[in-house]
């Protein structure tokens, strides 16, 4: 059981090493051939192909899943954590989806996404940002609410000048609020723009904030991420 555990949860081995890339291969393969699939005017051998491709890869997933609940030192725990619910959640469709009408199950075809998270298991660079993610979160939490706010403000900002003169675009403060929201995330589609002086100039500010709003969250995630580096680094000079 310790040989098969260091295998499935450990990359220290050769074995362990080639078993995370063998599956890593295999979610971006079966992530590839989903989307081959969702073309239009497939021919039926096409279709049959990926649909032996799609059958092969669920039973890997399959047996790599049986695997990790037979190797845990604590099944159960696995089976309730994160990971444990995306492997399955990646798997579960393809089986619920045998010997029924599948155009009543296609939304079932959505969890079969759940395979391109499986991959933050194997990538050590998405585990420091999940890390620095959750070290961040106060700061994040609080970002969010002033963004909240900004856009709120801008909205009831953009409607005040622009209402008169464009009512039938700018008709309400929560119309607006697609209007700010573009805007403070620099977008612009263009769907929405000022006439006035003075909407004209409020939009050169929001525009300004908004640049400043963007730039934030990048600061705060990668300040974290290099804190965790270093601890990480401090771990291992320890050892």
């Amino acid at each position: 059981m310790e040989r098969l555990r260091a295998i499935v949860e450990s990359t220290d081995t050769f074995w362990g090493k080639a078993f995370d890339i063998f599956i890593q291969i295999l979610i971006v393969a079966s992530l590839v051939t989903f989307s081959i699939s969702t073309l239009p005017d497939l021919s039926e051998k096409t279709e049959h192909a990926l649909d032996i491709f799609e059958a092969i890869s669920v039973i890997i997933f399959s047996v790599e899943y049986i695997l990790r609940v037979v190797s845990a030192k604590k099944p159960l725990k696995y089976i309730f954590s994160f990971y444990g619910i995306i492997d399955l959640a990646a798997i579960l469709p393809f089986y619920l989806s045998r010997g029924l009408d599948l155009r009543s199950l296609r939304i079932l075809r959505l969890f079969r996404l759940f395979r391109i998270i499986k991959l933050v298991r194997y990538s050590n660079a998405l585990k420091r940002f999940i890390k620095a993610f959750i070290m961040a979160r106060e700061e994040l939490t609080i970002f969010l609410i002033a963004s909240l706010f900004f856009i709120f403000l801008s909205a009831a900002g953009i409607y005040f000048f622009e209402n008169p003169a464009q009512p039938e675009v700018f008709n309400s403060i929560f119309a607006c609020m697609w209007w700010a929201l573009v805007s403070l995330t620099t977008v612009g589609y263009g769907d929405l723009y000022p006439i006035t002086v003075g909407g004209k100039i409020f939009t050169f500010f929001i525009l300004m904030i908004g640049l400043g709003i963007v730039a934030v969250p990048t600061g705060i995630i990668a300040s974290s991420l290099t804190k965790v580096r270093e601890e990480e680094k401090s771990s291992v000079d320890k050892k």
